[in-house]
């Protein structure tokens, strides 16, 4: 039988952590003076509580490391059960939500989907906001985490191809995987108070300032108002770009960077192909815009990359209604959604090197076919791509597509059109944010749909951030006879 404590153990010391970060919300509430303002503090004494109660009833069960299946169990019990304590808020505060609608905003939060079932942002309290940006922030850098030490050592989805990247490249100068979450920790903190500085000097008031840029760096895209980003339309959106771009690239990078390897980041090869995926698409929608409406070119320039760089990142900010962009548009920005951005960041979906990887493996099979006595070995960064991380590769593929078309049939039985289905299958196992349709497209929100689809909605929140098979893989028997 599995012994449970030692994830109990660090579970219940995350919600001690979560409820500690629920203080900074509540003197925001005490200072404006609503009320309802001692709700945070309410939730937070909960959170604690039972967190601390957690860790001391496991503590003697503390051990040096976990089991797979130990490790397995942890990396999803913590993203369902942090979210059950990020949603007290919700409940307990001023908007007053049903369960199944805290719960949704909450994991939506923490997976930085960014999906909201909340409408009147732009008069919600203001300690309410600072949460919502506060769980999307924690939820990056707990994903970049999550993306070095969890999913290379499962073995999920090709990850395990980066198990060298992350540590034995860099074995000299960081020799525990402590040391690495604690360098990526104080850059992701760094990139968060610059970006928060930028949006202050562009004319962001502090409060925004500073939600925005935990939203931005986590590539949440909670904004504080219904408008989301078009409140801010002009100079913010490219400093937001930049930083959504930047927050989508491996932070391991930034580590070698800070330690001496100054081309560290250009020598990526999925860091070179997500900039040229952005600059293309970018070009294709100016195109568009400027030959098919009438837009100047600044314009189609800025709301272009802006809005490209927020789906393909998984941020999900939307400075314009997209939808009003014609067909062509509307079908490229559907599918951009499912590029997503580098490995190792806080960016959603199915990242940049799986295509590359499987595009590596289709040359090999091409060259094969026109050379059969030939040997050929798919390669990637110069380094050959072994057989079970293509493996991996396919099977993620196939289980993301699977997914997909399970999830929409589900979705259209509960009684939504094709479109919002669709869309809503890929925006959740994507984690980007907002759909098609005026349901839930970018003008819109999750407010109207029905409990069932809001719940398969957030389970599919919940497998597209850990990839999948990390959350699958429970699921079976064998799990839990091994």
């Amino acid at each position: 039988m599995i012994d449970l404590r030692p994830v109990g153990y660090v579970i219940g010391l995350l919600v001690l952590a979560l409820g500690v970060t629920m203080i900074p919300s509540f003197l925001v509430d005490l200072a404006e003076g609503r009320g309802h303002r001692f709700v945070l503090l309410e939730s937070a004494f909960i959170t604690m509580a039972f967190g601390a109660l957690l860790a001391l009833a496991c503590a003697n069960a503390v051990q040096e490391g976990l089991t797979l299946q130990q490790t397995f169990i942890l990396t999803t019990a913590v993203w369902v059960v942090l979210p059950l304590f990020g949603a007290l808020p919700f409940m307990l505060g001023e908007t007053d939500a049903r369960f199944v609608d805290a719960f949704f905003e909450a994991i939506s939060g923490m997976t930085t989907t960014g999906s909201t079932v909340f409408s009147g942002l732009d008069t919600m309290p203001k300690g309410l906001l600072l949460w919502r940006g506060t769980l999307q922030w924690l939820g990056g850098i707990g994903i970049i985490v999550v993306a070095m030490v969890f999913l290379p050592e499962l073995r999920v989805g090709g990850m395990q191809i980066f198990r060298a990247e992350a540590f034995d490249t860099m074995g000299k100068i960081l020799p525990r995987a402590s040391a690495i979450a604690a360098q990526i920790s104080v850059i992701y903190l760094g990139l968060t108070m610059v970006c928060g500085l930028c949006y202050l000097v562009l004319g962001m008031s502090p409060f925004d300032a500073t939600v925005h840029s935990l939203t931005t760096i986590s590539t949440g895209g909670f904004s504080n108002y219904d408008a989301s980003f078009g409140t801010f339309s002009g100079a913010p959106e490219y400093v937001a770009s930049v930083f959504m771009i930047l927050a989508a690239l491996p932070f391991v990078r930034y580590v070698q960077l800070l330690n001496g390897n100054s081309r560290a980041i250009w020598q990526d090869t999925q860091v070179r192909g997500f900039l040229l995926v952005i600059f293309t698409l970018t070009a294709v929608t100016t195109l568009v815009l400027t030959s098919i409406f009438p837009h100047h070119w600044e314009d189609a320039v800025r709301e272009g990359l802006f809005n490209i760089t927020s789906i393909i990142s998984g941020t999900g900010y939307a400075s314009v209604d997209y939808m009003e962009w014609g067909p062509f548009l509307i079908t490229m920005f559907f599918f951009i959604g499912l590029i997503g951005g580098c490995a190792g960041s806080t960016a959603c979906s199915i990242k940049i090197f799986r295509y590359q990887l499987l595009l590596a493996s289709l040359k090999v099979q091409i060259r094969q076919i026109y050379a059969p006595s030939g040997v050929f070995l798919p390669r990637y960064d110069g380094r050959p791509i072994s057989e079970d991380v293509i493996n991996s590769v396919v099977a993620y593929f196939v289980m993301f597509i699977v997914s997909l078309g399970v999830l929409t049939l589900a979705l259209s039985l509960t009684g939504l059109d094709l479109v919002t289905s669709v869309s809503g299958a890929a925006t959740a196992l994507a984690n980007i944010g907002p759909g098609l349709g005026d349901e839930i497209g970018p003008s819109g929100n999750f407010q109207g749909l029905n409990d069932v689809a809001k719940w398969l909605l957030c389970f599919a929140m919940l497998a597209g951030r850990l990839e999948l098979l990390a959350v699958y893989t429970l699921f079976t028997a064998r799990f839990w006879r091994a």
